[in-house]
């Protein structure tokens, strides 16, 4: 017999009702599934933030699943050319795709996107947050956010940044600095993130907005300069090190990531793709790697994630319409 859906999700934890659809999928192809790989779309490429974070959790829904879940990079555009692909693959749960934040403000970055976050996707689970960490190449004299806007005021245009891509978290979170310290400072966008942090470690440009996850390690190995995080609060992981609010009032934007499917995948097969994860998400060696990266581990319902990329797309909004930027 196939169990309904009603009523299950509520009451159930996750890893009971993994089971139970396992065990009791009955005739249906909720039985079988996953009977072969499941492949998971990153649209940025290797060695960003979104890769190591949906690396730890492809590992944890193999070892869930029973079946292999590869990590396809499809970057570029920030992030709209892998939600393409996504959006165009079959709806039968063996197409996950990774989302983050930068998603939400294309809404408004972008006039013409050849997809809709909300309508063509159906939310499985945000899967974690996390700030990123203000990095300076050791050249720029530069050991504070008060030090960075002081340098930028006295030398407008003269000091640039990479990003990730127009749109994308790495450059909102430049933006919004520049805008609330009045500062100006010249945009050098690359194909990813992977590529945006090694053009300031290489010294090819002198600062970036950078994910815990990839960033970390260079600032510990003296490559790179931390200067503060872009959270309202300091991190436990690096308890010293303060915010950008602490010297620019007002300021604060945590990057998320989620996984989505395409919109017509089956409500049933969400529910046991939300279930595994949550799963994954809540097992031991994975909840350590993502927290020795910075990453916070969320898990929450489909209903629930898709209220928050809804309201993350109106709070992104509002805040590309006060700066008035554009990726056309």
């Amino acid at each position: 017999m196939r169990i309904p859906m009603t009523g299950v999700t509520a009451c159930a934890t996750p890893a009971l009702l993994l089971f139970m659809f396992w065990q009791f999928a009955g005739d249906g192809w909720a039985q079988a599934y996953p009977s072969k790989v499941v492949r998971m779309i990153v649209p940025f490429t290797p060695g960003s933030g979104v890769d190591t974070a949906a690396r730890i959790v492809a590992a944890g829904l193999t070892e869930v699943f029973g079946q292999q879940v590869i990590v396809d990079n499809r970057g570029g555009a920030a992030g709209n050319i892998g939600l393409e692909i996504a959006m165009r693959a079959p709806a039968d749960g063996y197409t996950l795709v990774i989302v983050n934040s930068g998603h939400a403000s294309n809404a408004s970055l972008y006039r013409n996107l050849p997809y809709d976050l909300v309508r063509d996707f159906s939310p499985v689970t945000q899967l974690v947050a996390s700030p990123n960490l203000v990095l300076v190449h050791p050249s720029l004299p530069a050991k504070s956010i008060n030090d960075l806007v002081k340098l930028a005021k006295a030398r407008p245009g003269a000091i640039n940044y990479s990003s990730a891509g127009t749109g994308t978290p790495t450059f909102l979170a430049v933006e919004l600095l520049k805008a609330l310290a009045g500062i100006d400072m010249v945009h050098v966008p690359y194909r990813g993130g992977g590529e945006a942090l090694t053009a300031v470690i290489a010294g090819e440009v002198s600062v970036y907005f950078g994910p815990f996850s990839s960033s970390l390690p260079h600032v510990e190995k003296g490559r790179l300069r931390a200067l503060a995080v872009t959270s309202a609060r300091r991190v436990p992981l690096l308890p010293t090190l303060p915010t950008i609010t602490e010297s620019v009032r007002g300021y604060e934007l945590q990057v998320w990531y989620g996984m989505m499917v395409p919109v017509k995948t089956p409500q049933e097969i969400i529910a046991m793709i939300n279930a595994a994860a949550v799963t994954a998400l809540n097992r031991p060696d994975v909840s350590k790697r993502l927290a020795d990266f910075g990453f916070i581990t969320v898990g929450n319902q489909p209903a629930e994630f898709g209220a928050y990329i809804k309201a993350e797309i109106e709070k992104l909004g509002k805040i590309i319409r006060k700066l008035n930027l554009t990726a056309n």
